[in-house]
């Protein structure tokens, strides 16, 4: 029975796939120099250089007399190629860990070990202000800052593949793949090559193209190199904490308050000049006290008297001057009419 040409070419590219998976499984930042920083949930490291000829690494605790005493957590080492730095073996103990030689004694540092951290923040780029968990004025340009130890994983080589994701979430719940800056150029948001320990994205996100609606996007920083998320993945070490930036025109907290403080201070000014206004009625006394002829014009100048006397003691002064001015008047009219009486009879 023949086979196809097809078939054979089939064949023989299933072969050649099947022989180059363990190469293709293997990432761009796995092998480990003698002295390298590993990171706690790295796998398929490959630390033959950093083992040399011996096949044991220890740890020895902070202090300790590394040259005459026996380390404090001891490893050997079997398959130095396809190394794991699990989080049960090194969790606890980070820090320089030794090549053992056959006599048992430290033959140098092999490698580093490292709690991974990661987090991010997002900086306004118009005015150079931290604007994390705040209000961005819509228009203005943002940058995203990874601040992470994990730059020191990138200095064992280079890839367009593998690096940190960082995910941008629209208010509608969408994840954007790759924002545009000012000039409408689009920048991807996976693989990116952290350099420094506060790494800055050298472009910045536009916050006032169209494409993106006013509201809260929130922000994350992910890491699965060599597989540190699937076997690590702990908030703030392989992922960072969700911040979040509100992206609209008007800051939020002068819209919500601006109004109340105006108010208030209208409403004081307004009681303040209204009791102001009272005091009237202190001259009535003195025109009264000053020309007493002139109550004998008209008797209703005794009614606004009674209604002035319960404020001003003086009115009161006026009440007895008045029965004796009566009496007076009663005599005189009692002459008067004796003296008419006495003139009809002559």
């Amino acid at each position: 029975m023949r086979i196809g040409s097809a078939a054979r070419y089939g064949f023989v590219f299933i072969c050649l796939c099947v022989l180059a998976g363990p190469a293709l499984a293997a990432g761009a930042y796995t092998t480990v120099p003698q002295g390298g920083t590993v990171f706690i949930g790295e796998q398929g490291l490959d630390i033959t250089s950093a083992l040399g000829s011996d096949s044991t690494i220890g740890w020895w605790a902070s202090g300790a007399a590394i040259a005459t005493s026996s380390p404090d957590s001891q490893m050997p080492v079997t398959t130095p190629s396809n190394f794991y730095i699990s989080p049960s073996a090194f969790g606890q103990y980070t820090g320089n860990w030794y090549r053992i030689n056959s006599q048992g004694k430290p033959d140098g540092v092999a490698f580093v070990v490292a709690d991974p951290s990661l987090a991010v923040r997002i900086i306004d780029t118009t005015v150079s202000i931290d604007m994390t968990n705040k209000w961005i004025p819509r228009g203005d340009q943002a940058a995203f800052q990874i601040d992470t130890n994990l730059n020191q994983l990138f200095t064992r080589g280079s890839s367009s593949t593998e690096g940190i994701d960082l995910y941008v979430q629209a208010p509608s719940g969408g994840v954007y793949s790759a924002l545009l800056d000012s000039s409408g150029v689009a920048h991807p948001l996976s693989n990116l090559i952290v350099s420094s320990p506060s790494y800055q994205t050298p472009w910045s996100w536009d916050t006032g193209n169209s494409q993106y609606v006013t509201g809260t996007y929130t922000i994350w920083a992910k890491c699965d190199i060599n597989g540190m998320y699937d076997n690590y993945g702990t908030t703030g070490k392989t992922i960072s904490q969700q911040v979040t930036v509100l992206d609209q025109e008007q800051n939020p907290l002068i819209s919500a308050n601006g109004p109340a403080t105006v108010t208030t201070t209208q409403s004081n000014a307004i009681q303040t000049s209204t009791t102001q206004n009272t005091p009237l009625p202190t001259t009535l006394p003195t025109t009264i006290v000053t020309t007493p002829v002139t109550v004998i014009t008209t008797t209703t100048v005794t009614t606004p008297v009674t209604s002035v006397a319960t404020t001003s003691a003086p009115v009161e002064t006026t009440t007895p001057k008045a029965s004796g001015f009566g009496t007076i008047l009663t005599v005189v009219s009692i002459v008067t009419i004796s003296l008419l009486g006495f003139c009809r009879r002559h």
